[in-house]
């Protein structure tokens, strides 16, 4: 058996790919990115019998932001992620709840921000941190170099990059963060983003329209 597993709940009207990673020997793990329909994260959790040691974020946005202050309380544990200069969006979850519809929403004050080069523990694994800003100011890339396993959130996705429309958004520094601190993660990398279907770097830099050649 792997050391780690992975078991992804779809959430929000976003369809946004909140997961569950545990360590399978101490049956300890994380949920990353409660956007919200906590009731099947909840479920999830049960199901899949492992004890939440904490709560890390990818990046502030609603979807992915806006469920993370109840279920820590409801679990007891902390929040941990993103990178602080993303408490600007975190602090808008609200306002932005209410325009997408997404019931529940409350901002979050993590508990601990955390930056490249720090790493974050969950049972006997040990993932490390990178900082991939452009989708938003503060957006982390969670990886398990042992397993090969890079939870990415919105900066990679199959065939497609994360959107960098907003008034904080800039493209050139997403594609050089991909470039420069993803792609080098090795092709056999799988990653898996904040929406849509699990992806690895070797398929991106093969056919990612959005990636130099």
């Amino acid at each position: 058996m792997q050391p780690i597993q992975i078991a992804v709940v779809p959430v929000t009207p976003f369809e946004q790919n909140c997961s569950l990673l545990w360590c399978t020997r101490t049956m300890k793990g994380v949920v990353i990115d409660p956007g919200g329909d906590l009731d099947k994260i909840r479920s999830a959790i049960a199901e899949t019998g492992i004890t939440v040691d904490k709560i890390l974020l990818t990046h502030g946005h609603v979807d992915h932001a806006a469920g993370a202050a109840e279920l820590a309380e409801t679990l007891g544990v902390k929040v941990e992620g993103p990178g602080e200069a993303d408490q600007f969006i975190i602090d808008d979850i609200p306002a932005m709840a209410a325009k997408y519809g997404i019931p529940n929403a409350r901002a979050v004050t993590p508990d601990r921000y955390l930056s490249e080069g720090e790493t974050v523990s969950v049972g006997d694994l040990t993932l490390d941190i990178l900082h991939v800003p452009g989708h938003t100011p503060g957006h982390l890339v969670f990886v398990h170099k042992g397993v090969g396993i890079a939870i990415v959130g919105d900066t990679l996705f199959r065939g497609s990059v994360g959107r960098t429309d907003f008034p904080y958004g800039d493209p050139d520094l997403l594609i050089a963060g991909i470039v420069g601190k993803l792609l080098p993660l090795g092709d056999n990398v799988v990653c898996l983003p904040g929406h849509g279907p699990v992806t690895s770097i070797g398929d991106e830099k093969a056919h990612n329209p959005f990636l130099p050649r």
